[in-house]
């Protein structure tokens, strides 16, 4: 089910819990131990801490003034790759990206390149950023929980971090130097043909006779294609007669919406242009409160301050009135409005600006205030060994009580979904260990493995567990693999750490399908890429990954 993506990650894990219910793998008195877990505590704290930083624009402000405005495309993208991946290491990898990608694409546009050109590298910087520290990604604290509950004691705060920056290093070196090169064709000549298809309704003036043929006439001379007639709150291909007062028309297109309309003789009811107001093209993020609302709603959330101009391709797929579009994650829409009313909105429902406008301002006593919190929770984790979740759940409640994050961002910034996820599978994950389900799998890891150098072993469990992770989520690929890892370990008789630590790094290496990772899939669309892409640029890095790891851990475990 996980494979077949076409139920929701979180019901999958649910499912699975209530599997291992039924048939007896999990007594019903720990089914919901998951909720309680320090990972998840974790977890939840970490996204209300990192969307505080966030909205306070400090992170922004400092990716901001520390790429250089003069300097050539390559020194400019790597230095923002570095500040993406130092983001990841202690916020959430989506708002690393949702930080990063308006930064990255005004990089590429400033030399003249497509977007194309910089978010695929910037999409694996944050990814790799999140392997250096114990909360860049819930898979680091699941294979921590793992490791407390079989040997007495989970990782510290920065255990990953010397493999970790090693592998984020390279990664980083290869896609600023050779990477984003095999990327799609930089240059003004591609940037046009890469221009983004909107889907859009045109309202109809007046009743025409018009035939088919000729309005399709007419659309094609924009490069826009008709889908169909929206009349009585359906759509069909059609309608004998012509054209009535109130139908609209659906079409697709790459051409504006405004210029489009004006050549059509029945539309003469144009809505007026106002001069303080500019487009937006968005990208709706993971976790962004906007999922599930209707599109029409957005200007009723605004008071009427903005409005959706146009949708992506999907709604064009759907075959639907847009009134009765959902938003989802992934979405393309486009959104005029004035500037500052754009940026606001954007902040607050977490969207990716793909055509950038200008952020909010830096709030330099809140994000002082944020920064600081933040800080002395790393310091007391490091320094006097709290608990992770305690440090983080404390600095959680700090900036709710200081509201230092408005109080409907707090749920809000959780994505539930992430936490049922980890909550209904760490059940499951303890089945797969008691049931004696991992020690077969490790069983016949050592026997094909335990002739082989420690260096060609953790290569091994890395590379394993990567391509595992390209099917399952990497929470469901940390759950299954950390508990083999261990067994492995010792069977063998190598430094369960060792082990582990390989299976982290594997767990968060998801360079070979936008399926793989959510920055992946977000950055697809805006980037025009397509499926190849991914492995085009990927499979070099997973090598190096890989190759990375294994001498790393194999020499300071060996």
């Amino acid at each position: 089910m996980f494979v077949n993506g076409r139920v929701r990650h979180d019901l999958v894990a649910v499912i699975a819990l209530i599997s291992c219910i039924l048939v007896g793998l999990v007594s019903p008195d720990q089914a919901l131990a998951g909720f309680s877990d320090p990972a998840v505590v974790t977890v939840a704290a970490v996204l209300i801490v990192g969307r505080a930083m966030e909205l306070s624009g400090s992170a922004s402000a400092i990716a901001d003034h520390l790429v250089p405005r003069r300097a050539p495309f390559q020194l400019r993208m790597s230095i923002l790759l570095v500040i993406g991946a130092l983001l990841s290491a202690f916020m959430n990898n989506i708002a690393a990206l949702v930080i990063t990608m308006p930064i990255a694409i005004q990089v590429a546009r400033d030399d003249g390149r497509q977007p194309a050109a910089i978010l695929m590298p910037l999409s694996f910087a944050t990814i790799l950023g999140g392997m250096t520290t114990l909360i860049g990604t819930p898979a680091n604290l699941i294979i921590s929980s793992v490791r407390e509950r079989q040997l007495g004691e989970g990782f510290s705060f920065f255990a990953m971090t010397p493999v970790g920056v090693l592998v984020t290093a390279l990664g980083i070196a290869y896609i600023s130097l050779i990477g984003w090169r095999l990327l799609p064709a930089g240059g003004k000549a591609a940037a046009r043909s890469r221009e983004p298809w909107l889907t859009y309704e045109i309202p109809v003036s007046q009743a025409t006779g018009m035939a088919r043929a000729e309005i399709t006439a007419i659309l094609r001379q924009h490069r826009t294609r008709l889908l169909g007639i929206v009349r009585n709150a359906s759509l069909t291909t059609w309608i004998p007669g012509g054209l009535n007062r109130d139908d609209r028309l659906l079409v697709m297109s790459r051409s504006d919406p405004l210029l489009v309309s004006a050549d059509l003789p029945f539309v003469d009811d144009l809505p007026p242009s106002e001069a303080d107001h500019r487009g937006a093209q968005i990208s709706v993020a993971h976790g962004s409160r906007l999922i599930g609302h209707h599109y029409q709603e957005i200007e009723a959330m605004t008071a009427g301050a903005l409005r959706i101009v146009a949708a992506g391709p999907r709604a064009a797929w759907q075959r639907i009135p847009l009134d009765q579009m959902t938003i989802s994650a992934g979405d393309q829409l486009f959104i005029e409005g004035r500037e500052e009313d754009l940026a606001r909105f954007a902040a607050q429902f977490r969207l990716l600006e793909v055509e950038r406008y200008e952020r909010p301002g830096l709030e330099r006593a809140r994000a002082t205030s944020v920064v600081g919190i933040f800080a002395a929770a790393i310091v007391s984790i490091v320094a006097f060994s709290v608990p992770a979740w305690l440090a983080f759940f404390i600095a959680a409640a700090a900036m709710t009580a200081f509201r230092l994050i408005p109080a409907k961002e707090v749920y809000a910034s959780i994505d539930w979904s992430v936490i049922v996820l980890l909550a209904a599978m760490i059940p499951v994950g303890s089945s797969f260990e008691s049931s004696g389900a991992s020690g077969l799998v490790a069983q016949w890891l050592g026997s094909e493995l335990s002739s082989q150098s420690l260096f060609v072993v953790i290569a091994a469990m890395c590379l394993i567990t990567m391509l595992l992770s390209i099917f399952l989520n990497n929470v469901a690929t940390a759950l299954v693999m950390a508990p083999v890892g261990i067994d492995v370990a010792n069977i063998i008789h190598v430094s369960p750490d060792a082990i582990l630590l390989a299976v982290l790094i594997g767990a968060s290496s998801d360079f070979l399908t936008p399926i793989g990772h959510q920055n992946n899939l977000l950055v697809m669309t805006p980037g025009g890429y397509k499926f190849a892409d991914y492995s085009k640029v990927g499979a070099v890095l997973t090598v190096v990954v890989v190759v990375a790891t294994g001498i790393f851990l194999s020499s300071h475990y060996g």
